[in-house]
């Protein structure tokens, strides 16, 4: 098979979560064990950084990878799910992972994978572990997937593991509460292993701090110790005062990533690095240098991303009640004559809730990603109605796209989101337009 194929064969023949949901789920970690078993354990080979959370997690992952990177590491990133291009997943440096690596793993083990019927999310472990053995990296961000204690990231024994925060999502495989979640998401501390807990809250807290106790683990609430105040957005970017115990710490932190809700990744990415500089070199020029250049060093995207201007148009990824509440918050705080909103959702997912965080006094455009388990955009146009949401469905993101683009003005505001799989349309929509010299839609 060549890499198209193999492509194919990747994303038709093995379960995928973000796909189907449910059946591609599993309970346990014995597939995963027995992959890494076969491939002789590559995790052992480096050192690594493990990274959970309902929100955040992504984010807080390439903000890590960058600042190893800066600090002169050789740096493997793992994150999922992908927006453009399966490789994104898996970097080494910022740089995707070879298409020929990945053609060669799946022909090379096409007898394994048949006999283990490996989930897509395990394969892929595997294939990021060997990848990172294969390109001798000093150290590795590892972003889990869905949850913690069953996640097949779980198998890694890290310098510090993190949890960014704890809300709402993923409720039929986590647990209905958020102690039950944030139980699932504790499954990711280890025996003597330092873990950071980004934002701290009462009902998760003493959840967190009993799981260290029992694994002799010391525990730290960064948002405890420090502070992000936001001063201005400088262009493409934005600029904070750190406070260290309700101190100054650094004046003017420049990042490029915008959105509201980076000050708290940006709080937890302190406390982690506090933490490695007991093993690892890490400077504070390399932590600032390594959060000034997130996006053009990992290649993050689709958080709270300008996509044009003129109009204004942003996607964001958010896709639970938590993460909504705080794009949608910004998004009312923009002047513009009108406010255009494309969304989706997974048709798994109870929106009752996210429905009443958006503003009625918006026009929409209701749509679906190209995924089976997308919700059909008129069923979501109807639900919408009962919040008093009103616009027109689409067939496709880009469909949605084109249609707002051609009703705004200059002045107005257009905002893409509700599903990651909705912003992953739309930037791939948007790459495959750029790739064809089609352009016209974009400035």
């Amino acid at each position: 098979m060549n890499y198209e194929d193999v492509l194919d064969f990747l994303f038709s023949a093995l379960p995928m979560y973000h796909r189907i949901g449910g059946p591609a789920y599993k309970s346990n970690l014995d597939t995963t064990i027995r992959m890494d078993d076969y491939f002789g354990n590559p995790h052992h080979s480096f050192i690594s950084i493990h990274i959970a959370g309902t929100n955040g997690k992504g984010s807080v992952s390439h903000m890590l990878a960058s600042v190893l990177q800066s600090a002169g590491y050789k740096t493997g990133l793992y994150t999922s799910p992908h927006l453009v291009d399966f490789r994104e997943r898996i970097r080494v440096n910022g740089k995707m992972i070879d298409k020929d690596f990945i053609t060669a793993f799946v022909n090379d083990n096409k007898s394994l994978i048949r006999e283990m019927n490996p989930s897509f999310f395990e394969m892929t472990v595997a294939l990021a572990f060997l990848f990172f053995r294969h390109e001798k990296v000093d150290v590795a961000v590892i972003e889990t997937g869905m949850g913690g204690r069953l996640d097949s990231t779980n198998i890694i024994r890290p310098e510090v593991s993190v949890i960014t925060n704890i809300g709402y999502d993923h409720m039929q495989f986590l647990g209905d509460t958020l102690e039950k979640i944030a139980g699932e998401k504790a499954g990711i501390i280890k025996e003597k292993v330092p873990v950071v807990i980004g934002e701290s809250a009462e009902m998760t807290d003493k959840v967190f701090s009993d799981k260290a106790a029992e694994m002799n683990a010391g525990i730290y609430f960064a948002d405890k110790r420090y502070a992000a105040q936001k001063i201005n957005e400088p262009g493409n970017g934005q600029l904070y005062n750190i406070l260290k115990n309700n101190k100054t710490f650094i004046d003017a932190l420049y990042t490029d990533l915008t959105g509201d809700f980076q000050a708290m990744n940006i709080v937890t990415v302190f406390q982690v690095i506090e933490i490695l500089k007991d093993k690892m070199n890490i400077t504070t020029e390399s932590l600032t240098k390594g959060l000034g250049s997130v996006k053009s060093v990992t290649g993050l995207m689709g958080r709270w991303e300008v996509i044009r201007r003129g109009p204004l148009v942003i996607c964001d990824t958010g896709h639970n009640y938590d993460g909504l509440k705080h794009t949608i918050a910004q998004l009312l705080r923009i002047n513009s004559k009108t406010l255009h909103i494309i969304i989706g959702f997974v048709s798994d997912k109870d929106i009752s809730g996210i429905l009443s965080l958006f503003p009625a006094r918006a026009r929409y455009y209701f749509t679906r990603a190209d995924i089976p388990r997308a919700m059909d955009q008129e069923m979501l146009m109807k639900k919408a109605a009962d919040y008093s949401l009103k616009g027109d469905s689409y067939g496709t993101v880009y469909q949605a796209y084109l249609s707002a683009l051609g009703y705004a003005s200059e002045e107005d505001l257009i905002f893409i989101g509700g599903s990651t799989f909705i912003v992953a349309d739309l930037l791939l929509s948007i790459s495959d337009d750029k790739q064809k010299g089609e352009d016209s839609v974009r400035v």
